[in-house]
């Protein structure tokens, strides 16, 4: 079956997987100035709490004989890198990517403001098919953004070729709730609330509807770390946030 033929999910619906990119890219252009609004609708401020822990468990070192690089993909607004810079007191070289323009300019125009400019650039990119050199970053970061594209695989091969060998890739996900009740609270709240504040506050529902879909259509979490093994990454490792509404996948690059 060619390309052209493939259909994958957009949120509920079924589209032909050349046409997803597209209609992603235009939810998050409408989103892109009111990011930080949208992540705190839909996880009700917790994404920030989670960002830290996500950065803390990367651990990025303070100094060292040779630049410590890290890719950020789908990172266009910044939050993840910038923290990466404070927690390495600017030693970390950070590339961020994304496929949207408008996510990337937000996070540039953000950027003049970082205590820690230096280092730092900004790459409009695809997941699936990245302009890096292979064995480059020590790190591979994406966070909140591997629901949204649209060949999971593609994405996970190029992340494991762009990174240098001892190099890792940490994915940050909505997941799956696995606390009895909370799951049912989350369900609810996820189709009935978010989507009418998201139009309430910004405007439009839809892109709100889509992220909400977009949730319950992404890997459960066996499913995805057998799919980032079969990328080629060992040591993989699930770690749940808030009962498993968010979770932290690792893995390694040792071969």
């Amino acid at each position: 079956m060619s390309e052209a033929q493939q259909t994958t999910h957009f949120g509920e619906r079924e589209v032909p997987l050349e046409e997803k990119q597209g209609l992603v890219n235009d939810v998050f252009h409408k989103v892109a100035d009111r990011y930080d609004i949208m992540n705190d609708l839909m996880s009700g401020g917790m994404h920030r709490v989670w960002k830290d822990a996500f950065v803390a468990n990367l651990a990025p070192p303070r100094a060292g004989k040779r630049p410590f690089e890290v890719l950020d993909m789908a990172g266009g607004t910044g939050d993840i890198a910038q923290r990466i810079k404070n927690a390495s007191h600017g030693y970390a070289k950070v590339t961020v990517s994304d496929i949207n323009s408008d996510m990337l300019r937000v996070g540039a125009e953000r950027a003049k403001t970082w205590r820690y400019q230096d280092g730092v650039e900004f790459v409009e990119a695809n997941a699936e098919e990245l302009p890096f050199e292979d064995n480059r970053f020590d790190v591979y970061t994406i966070s909140f953004g591997m629901r949204n594209v649209p060949q999971i695989d593609k994405a996970l091969r190029e992340a494991y070729r762009v990174l240098k060998r001892g190099g890792r890739i940490m994915v940050m996900e909505f997941s799956e709730v696995d606390v009895p009740g909370l799951d049912k609270i989350y369900d609810l709240f996820s189709e009935h609330v978010i989507p009418p504040i998201g139009g309430v506050v910004t405007g439009d529902a839809q892109p709100y509807q889509y992220l909400i879909e977009s949730i319950r259509q992404f890997p459960k979490p066996k499913q995805f770390c057998k799919m980032i093994e079969d990328a080629g990454f060992s040591r993989v490792t699930h770690t749940p946030l808030s009962g498993n509404i968010a979770a932290i996948h690792s893995g390694w690059k040792l071969r």
